[in-house]
C-alpha cells in the first residue's frame, strides 16, 4: 500500500508544530519535527564548542550521531547522541542560532537524507520550510501555514513566559523578522511556499480550527 505524505511549512511561530502534532495523532500518523532536528544539531554544537560556521564538524557529527525520534507516552521525544534533548533544544540561545547551522549546504543535504528515509516506509505528517519544494516534493498533502509577525511573536512569548524564560515582545518580533529573512533568502533550499500548497493564514485562528481546515483537505 502506497505511504501517505503531509507535509506542512511555513515561518517560525506560525504553529506548524502544534498543529502536524495534532493532525499526526488524529490520523495516527508518524510525526517528524525537521525543525527539532536542526535546533538539535545546533543545541550539541553549541554544548560542545563547535564553531557554528565550520559545516564540516558539524555534519561530521551528525553524521556520526543520527537524530532519532521516540513517542513516550503520547509525547514525542527527541534524541542525537542517546541523549534527550527535546527540551533543551527550545531555549532562546538555541534559537538565535539554528538559521546559521541550517542554512549549512552539508548539513542540509545529510538533514533531508535522514528526513526522507524516516518517511519512506510509513505513513508521516512532517514539518519544517522546505518539506513541500524539497524533502517530500511528492506529498499528497502540502500545506503552507503563515500568520502576521506580530500574532506569531505574541505566541512565542507566551510560550517562553510559560516554560520560565524571561521574554521581550519587542525582541522576539525583531527576532522574527531577522530570522524570516535569513530562512527566505538563504541559498540552499528557501522558505517558500510549494506551488501546490495549500496556503491558510493563522492569525486570529485557534490550534484546533487550523487542524479542522486541514483534517478537511484529508
Amino acid at each position: 500500500m502506497k505511504k501517505i505524505n503531509i507535509a506542512i511549512d511555513g515561518p517560525a511561530g506560525a504553529g506548524k508544530s502544534t498543529v502536524a502534532k495534532l493532525v499526526a495523532k488524529e490520523l495516527g500518523y508518524l510525526y517528524i519535527d525537521t525543525g527539532a532536528m536542526y535546533r538539535a544539531i545546533t543545541y550539541k554544537s553549541m554544548e560542545l564548542g563547535f564553531d557554528l560556521k565550520d559545516q564540516i564538524a558539524l555534519n561530521e557529527y551528525l553524521l556520526k550521531h543520527p537524530i532519532s525520534f521516540l513517542s513516550d507516552s503520547g509525547q514525542q521525544k527527541v534524541f542525537i547522541a542517546s541523549e534527550d534533548v527535546t527540551e533543551k533544544i527550545r531555549t532562546p540561545e538555541v534559537t538565535n542560532n539554528v538559521s546559521l547551522v541550517s542554512a549549512h549546504p552539508l548539513i542540509r543535504k545529510t538533514m533531508v537524507s535522514m528526513q526522507r528515509e524516516l518517511a519512506k516506509n510509513v505513513n508521516v505528517v512532517m514539518d519544517g520550510r522546505d518539506i513541500g519544494t524539497n524533502v517530500l516534493p511528492q506529498a499528497q498533502l502540502k500545506v503552507f501555514l503563515t500568520a502576521s509577525i506580530e500574532q506569531r511573536a505574541s505566541r512565542r512569548y507566551q510560550e517562553l513566559l510559560a516554560k520560565g524564560y524571561k521574554a521581550n515582545l519587542e525582541q522576539i518580533k525583531n527576532e522574527l523578522f531577522l530570522r524570516d529573512k535569513k530562512d527566505q533568502e538563504r541559498a540552499v533550499d528557501p522558505l517558500k511556499k510549494a506551488d501546490d500548497a495549500i496556503l491558510i493564514d493563522t492569525s486570529g485562528l485557534s490550534i484546533e480550527e487550523v487542524v479542522k481546515r486541514i483534517q478537511k483537505y484529508i
